[in-house]
């Protein structure tokens, strides 16, 4: 058990460099989390879409939804590599492993994962105090909405990912934790896909009390379809911030008061 905390202590242990850490993120959540871990000064590069915090948006690009720019990663000799298992492709992330370049995946699982990364990579970091700060604000903000919310009454909800074709998230879809959290019940909770293609018959049938989507309006596409909906249902529709709803860093809990508040005003109308 001693050997296993001791194996546990070197892999957190910070590095001990001459020179400042060189960290490069290859997915916009990624590089979320490593600048509220402290590390945004020790940031060389980031992947496309990485535009928060403010100062993320200068960074040079190195990855995006094609691939990553091996050759240039290597050039900037990082210390440390945030990569996204299944967001960035795996054989150049194997190549870089095999160079000696360290790699640590950031995959979120559930919610307080978000802490947790941040705590995690506060040890990387020359001012780790700022990584406790921001993890212990968000997981006392977690634990303030579970609290709030435990005993909701449920709301069936539907997320209108995309009109053309007709998507949704399943519970499997990363979403789907925000929405349960407020007391949301997704009308597409059982599908086997995370992101299912569904039909506007099923939606219907399912009869949702809310409709949440992303961006400014509904796509003009599904207005007609809406059309089929009960009234009730056409009067609850919010729109939620992309960046917030899909990334794994503490502003998903924006995201998520956001949802609260729609199916608060739901319940408050039944």
């Amino acid at each position: 058990m001693q050997a296993c905390w001791l194996v546990l202590a070197l892999t957190w242990m910070p590095f001990a460099h001459a020179t400042p850490l060189r960290v490069i993120s290859l997915a916009p959540h990624a590089t979320e989390l490593a600048y509220a871990a402290g590390l945004g000064p020790n940031m060389v590069a980031a992947s496309a879409y990485s535009d928060y915090p403010q100062p993320a948006q200068s960074l040079e690009r190195v990855a995006n939804y094609r691939g990553v720019k091996l050759e240039r990663i290597i050039a900037l000799q990082p210390d440390l590599i945030l990569a996204w298992r299944g967001g960035n492709p795996p054989k150049p992330l194997e190549a870089l492993a095999e160079l000696g370049f360290t790699i640590r995946y950031l995959n979120p699982d559930t919610l307080s994962d978000i802490g947790q990364f941040i705590r995690e990579l506060g040890h990387y970091s020359e001012s780790p105090d700022i990584a406790t700060r921001n993890a212990n604000a968000f997981d006392q903000k977690l634990a303030q909405l579970n609290a709030q919310y435990r005993s909701a009454e449920p709301v069936p909800y539907f997320y209108l990912l995309s009109d053309t074709p007709l998507m949704t998230a399943s519970n499997r879809a990363w979403p789907s934790q925000l929405f349960r959290l407020c007391g949301g019940k997704n009308i597409f909770a059982d599908s086997p896909a995370a992101y299912p293609q569904v039909n506007m018959e099923q939606v219907i049938t399912r009869a949702p009390k809310v409709l949440f989507h992303t961006g400014e309006q509904l796509p003009d596409s599904w207005h007609s379809m809406a059309e089929l909906l009960p009234k009730a249902t056409r009067q609850f529709t919010w729109s939620l911030n992309p960046d917030w709803l899909t990334r794994a860093t503490p502003r998903a809990l924006n995201a998520a008061e956001q949802i609260c508040t729609a199916l608060d005003e739901v319940r408050q109308a039944q």
